[in-house]
């Protein structure tokens, strides 16, 4: 099939790879030209996992394509996905969908024959009927369809998501969109991702209410963590307990620093907004992305408690510092937080990130990136282990701290209290 992806951020970038690797031509459009003169030069702006690899093959078999011209890539194509952004406006917490309108205002000029114009950008119910008004002034209903496909990717794991998905979600009551739309996915399907055609405003409230829901269970757990440091019980124990439970399930089910990330803070936010519009007041999601943002308190609280409350010319080392593993996304991560924090209390931070050096922190007072991981941990009197890279998993902490008596503190719980105490290292961990 002819697809358009307009957009190649995080999700039109993965969208149009894996579906031009599944054969079909794809053309993937961007107002950056230099965005564009990158890709096609197999210089991929996002740090993704067998991304780049996957971009070059099908650049080079002229399946994937990129291109500036977007009225060009429109008229070519049978099927446009709809994949700019929809951040949080800046004086309130609904998305902004200033992108997702001026698209559709130029896809409403290059509309020759039937088009299928899906949004894969995350967007709050009732945007598709927007989407539909701004294109129906000018264009006849019978010349296309506006059809909402939310992604379920996730950062770091987005090739193997969109390859082996769990669901496929389709938002139309047109029976000829829906059936190309399952034609299109039929090489997922086949592999046992359940297909789901439902409508517009549903396909959209699933993609919010998702998020919102592990975003719930990652607190929920953090906040079970909390009580477990106070009880003297292991909070891993008691995610294995309630993860046997089939009703419940393990995963997202574990503790840390908090969720961050491009989705969920915005996303969780944006339904509130949209509840607020309908006069529908989504108490525990607001109690969520509070509990979330007191997160990073609770940590650095107990930060100050294991160095005894004497932050200032403390030595102290932060082992990642993306809000999670696999991608170089530092969106509301909660490093972002803590190292300024701890700059301010006079405390000198080293850092390593395998993604390398982040800008946030460059014109921060004594905070360093380091190269390796040897070099950050040297001589530290604290070693904080932010995020679980694979990097990390394995470390002699003896051999890399040149210091006696430093303190880890494992905040993605790593490491087995018993075996650090074997090896006599001053040990934290989180609930427990």
């Amino acid at each position: 099939m002819k697809i358009c992806i307009i957009g190649t951020g995080y999700v039109g970038l993965v969208s149009g790879a894996c579906f031009s690797d599944l054969g079909n031509d794809v053309i993937c459009v961007d107002k950056e030209k230099d965005k564009i003169f990158d890709l096609k030069n197999g210089i991929i702006p996002i740090y993704e996992p067998g991304l780049e690899e996957l971009v070059i093959k099908n650049y080079k078999t002229k399946k994937l394509n990129f291109t500036n011209d977007l009225r060009s890539a429109v008229r070519k194509s049978d099927i446009i996905f709809i994949c700019v952004g929809t951040p949080i406006k800046k004086n309130c917490n609904a998305a902004d969908l200033t992108q997702v309108y001026d698209v559709s205002k130029e896809i409403r000029k290059n509309i020759r024959s039937f088009k299928i114009i899906v949004t894969k950008s995350t967007v709050p119910v009732t945007t598709g009927d927007e989407i539909e008004k701004i294109i129906s002034r000018k264009i006849s209903k019978k010349k296309f369809s506006i059809v909402s496909n939310p992604e379920f990717l996730r950062e770091g794991e987005a090739i193997r998501d969109f390859i082996y998905p769990d669901r496929i979600v389709i938002g139309t009551s047109d029976k000829k969109s829906n059936k190309i739309l399952k034609s299109l996915y039929s090489p997922l399907i086949s592999k046992g991702a359940k297909y789901f055609n439902t409508t517009r405003r549903a396909a959209e409230l699933i993609k919010y209410s998702s998020n919102a829901f592990l975003a719930t269970k990652i607190t929920f757990i953090n906040e079970i963590a909390n009580l477990c440091e106070k009880i003297n019980v292991n909070v891993e124990d008691v995610s294995i307990g309630m993860g046997l439970d089939n009703r419940i399930g393990s995963r997202f089910l574990r503790t840390g620093p908090g969720y961050g990330g491009s989705c969920f803070p915005k996303d969780t936010r944006a339904i509130v907004e949209t509840g607020k519009k309908f006069n529908i007041d989504l108490s525990i999601i607001k109690n969520v992305i509070k509990s979330n943002q007191n997160r990073s308190k609770i940590l650095l609280s107990r930060v100050s408690k294991i160095l005894n409350n004497k932050i200032k010319n403390k030595k102290i080392c932060f082992l990642g510092v993306t809000f999670k593993a696999n991608t170089d996304d530092m969106r509301e991560s909660s490093s972002l937080k803590m190292i300024p924090y701890l700059s301010k209390k006079g405390a000198k931070i080293t850092y390593y990130d395998p993604t390398g050096e982040k800008k946030e922190f460059k014109k921060i007072k004594n905070v360093k990136f380091c190269n390796s991981i040897k070099s950050a941990c040297s001589l530290c009197d604290l070693i904080i282990i932010h995020t679980e890279w694979n990097d990390f998993k394995s470390l002699n902490f003896k051999n890399l701290s040149r210091k006696k008596n430093f303190t880890l503190y494992d905040m993605r719980n790593i490491y087995l209290p018993d075996k650090m105490k074997k090896d006599k290292i001053i040990y934290f961990g989180i609930g427990r």
